[in-house]
């Protein structure tokens, strides 16, 4: 029998084995895990997917990674993210949801850059704002950058269409944040640059309101805003800009000014309108007289409305011919119709002076054939100055007594010695100046003077009596008959030494003294009381030291004539209140 003979092309089982080894080493060095890898579908069932990658095994694919299990089939080729070579069961561990994401994110990362625009639908909000979708791929969109305003309901962005920046790309995060206010702010910039390099001054342009503050309102004038300054605005009065304009408004505005430099662009309404102030001297010729309505009061002044953009100031001084006026507001209320007359205009300054006593006659042209010089007039004092009373003739019209023109006897130096508020007199019309508004009146010229009668009634050594009317430090006045008035110098009150006056007399006392010296021209006469006392040749004596003028050159004015002038030159000088 002849032996078998072996095959000497049949490899050994350990080789085989070996070999086995070895291609099963080569072919899981190309599979990596967390690589993408093609793969294809071999079955369905149930939930699951069955993909073979090439591998030893295949994996298992949940079908809810697919966007539509019906329309997967046996045999398509699949892009499938490789978790691990070996699972729990012995298969491969496959994800088509992540191989998805990483496709999306490395086709992100390929068509976009920081800085680029992206176009995205924000989807939902999160903490801190919006998630929006980019090419199947998140980004965040901070709540601060939604929009160039402050977005306090992002509602109705949800599920909406915008461009968006890209502002930062993390690779290692796979994370994206965009801006839609950054590129919103962009293209206004390129906007609004572009704006300003086709405005020209004095171009009438259609605008929005925008803002009103105190100052004025912004207009927008289609991505730009303007200033409208509140003198711009009407050629007229405003207080404030909400009384002419309001948000929202639509305005045909000039441009005034552009500034290229800091962006800015001032505008004007009143100069895209007429000018109510051309031709104005044609329209109210001085002299003209005119009805027109209060606008604005001031302390000086009224501002009365003549027509729409034109007012004219009324000063005080120009209210009435016989009223002091200190305040417009005395006299007027705002919205007051009042008759006025042109006065004077400034076009330049645009400005024009108006009076409203020149409506009606002055009544001080007729003054003086009223009250002409000499004639008597009744009268109440309203109000004293220091050097003299007012007295109301009639309304607005006021006379002046001067403190000289109060008493033919006395020395007044204020009204209020002889004169009350109030008080009802008669007097003399002494001068009248219509041109400054002015009738000088007197007192004293609508009696007789008394000293036109002194000579009459009283000589040097007469006894007489009066009541002490006034005290100084030098002697007292005596009050006679008439209102004249004797000095008692200090030196003549008693016989026996007198160191203050007002320790010998009191105002109010009634006292007998002898006349000792009378002059007429100085309408002065001097009392002693102590020469009650006297007899007729002490009198004598007394009288001719009074009268004697010729002293000796070097002698001292000791005598009592000296005493008495210096009295009464003290009496001059001397006030009420201002002591002894």
């Amino acid at each position: 029998m002849a032996k078998h003979k072996p095959n000497t092309f049949a490899p050994k089982t350990g080789d085989m084995y070996a070999a086995m080894e070895a291609a099963l080493q080569q072919q899981s060095s190309t599979f990596t895990p967390g690589g993408i890898v093609k793969g294809t579908i071999r079955g369905v069932s149930g939930n699951q997917v069955f993909i073979d990658i090439g591998y030893k095994s295949e994996g298992v694919v949940q079908a809810s990674q697919f966007a539509d299990i019906a329309l997967v089939k046996v045999g398509d080729r699949v892009d499938v993210l490789l978790e691990q070579l070996e699972g729990e069961d012995g298969m491969v561990v496959l994800s088509k949801s992540k191989a998805d994401d990483k496709l999306r994110w490395e086709s992100v990362l390929k068509k976009y850059q920081e800085g680029c625009v992206v176009e995205g639908v924000i989807t939902s909000r999160v903490r801190g704002g919006l998630i929006v979708m980019i090419d199947g791929v998140e980004a965040f969109l901070p709540g601060s950058q939604v929009d160039i305003t402050p977005v306090h309901d992002a509602e109705p962005y949800i599920n909406q269409k915008y461009d968006f920046k890209v502002i930062k790309i993390s690779d290692e995060r796979r994370n994206i944040i965009v801006s839609r206010r950054e590129l919103l702010e962009d293209r206004q910039a390129n906007k609004k640059r572009d704006l300003l390099l086709t405005l020209q001054k004095n171009q009438i342009r259609k605008g929005r309101v925008k803002n009103i503050t105190e100052f004025g309102a912004f207009v927008d004038l289609d991505g730009l805003d303007g200033l409208l300054h509140i003198t711009d605005m009407s050629w007229g009065r405003i207080k404030h800009p909400s009384e002419l304009v309001r948000v929202g408004q639509e305005l045909d505005v000039m441009i005034l000014d552009v500034d290229l430099d800091r962006d800015r662009v001032s505008l004007g309404l009143k100069q895209a309108q007429a000018n109510p102030w051309e031709g104005i001297e044609n329209r109210y010729p001085v002299g003209s007289r005119l009805r027109g309505k209060v606008v604005n009061l001031m302390p000086y002044g009224a501002f009365v409305e003549i027509e729409p953009g034109i007012e004219g100031l009324v000063h005080v001084s120009e209210f009435s011919w016989t009223k002091r006026v200190t305040r417009a507001s005395d006299m007027l209320n705002m919205g007051d119709e009042v008759d006025v007359v042109v006065l004077s205009i400034n076009r330049a300054d645009q400005k024009i002076a108006l009076g409203m006593r020149q409506t009606e006659s002055n009544p001080w042209d007729t003054v003086q054939d009223r009250y002409p010089v000499g004639s008597r007039i009744s009268g109440k004092v309203r109000n004293f100055t220091s050097y003299g009373a007012f007295v109301e003739l009639e309304e607005g019209i006021d006379g002046m007594i001067h403190v000289s023109d109060i008493s033919w006897t006395r020395k007044i130096n204020h009204p209020s010695e002889m004169l009350q508020k109030g008080q009802p007199v008669e007097a003399v019309v002494l001068d009248v100046d219509p041109a400054n508004q002015r009738i000088s009146l007197g007192l004293k010229q609508a009696s007789d003077d008394p000293w036109n009668t002194i000579a009459a009634r009283y000589v040097i050594g007469q006894s007489v009596k009066g009541t002490v009317s006034k005290i100084a430090s030098f002697g007292a006045f005596i009050e006679l008959e008439d209102g004249v008035d004797g000095l008692v110098h200090i030196s003549q009150i008693s016989g026996q030494h007198v160191e203050k006056v007002k320790d010998a007399l009191k105002v109010g006392q009634s006292v007998e003294a002898r006349i000792v010296k009378i002059d007429r021209d100085e309408r002065r006469i001097g009392l002693s009381i102590k020469a009650m006392t006297m007899d007729e040749t002490e009198l004598a004596e007394m009288a001719k030291e009074l009268n004697q003028v010729d002293l000796k050159p070097g002698e001292n004015l000791v005598g009592l004539a000296a005493a008495f002038d210096d009295a009464f030159a003290q009496s001059e000088e001397w006030r009420p209140g201002s002591g002894e």
